[in-house]
């Protein structure tokens, strides 16, 4: 039986600040799970999608946006949980919008279950969806629909 490989997408990933905590900081919130096991996870999810991600963590906003810039070129899509930036930095949001590289926001947590300040994302505009509430498996259900819709977009371009 012939195989059909796709080529692969390359997603960057992006963790905000207090990600690098994670297992530590607040599990009843945030889960036990640690950043290098959600890395993991993805990349074995990516690999099943014919996909890579690169996972890059800061708690540093202008690394951050640096990162996205240098996204040209060089990924397709982007998959970004900015933690706190989410809800007070313009400059990621801006930096989004600069590059117009489809998007996925995701959150460990609801945000719209916790304080009010968590109830406004600056991505969430710049972005082509949202998911958020469901632990680890915001990531993977956001990396799976980045990559459908990038398979999409290549199928329409064809």
């Amino acid at each position: 039986m012939l195989e059909l490989t796709l080529p692969p997408i390359s997603i960057l990933v992006l963790h905000g600040p207090n990600l690098n905590l994670l297992g530590q900081r607040e599990p009843g919130i945030y889960g036990s799970l640690t950043l290098p096991e959600i890395n993991r996870l993805l990349a074995a999810a990516a690999i099943k999608l014919q996909a890579k991600v690169i996972p890059v963590q800061s708690n540093h906003e202008g690394i951050l946006v640096d990162s996205i810039h240098e996204a040209l070129g060089q990924y397709q899509g982007i998959l970004i949980n900015a933690g706190a930036y989410t809800h007070t930095s313009v400059a990621l949001r801006d930096a989004i919008a600069a590059v117009n590289l489809p998007t996925v926001e995701v959150h460990l947590s609801n945000i719209y279950r916790r304080e009010d300040f968590r109830h406004h994302s600056f991505i969430a505009p710049v972005a082509i969806g949202q998911i958020s509430g469901f632990g680890v498996q915001s990531y993977l259900l956001g990396l799976q629909a980045l990559v459908d819709y990038l398979r999409k977009d290549e199928r329409a371009s064809t």
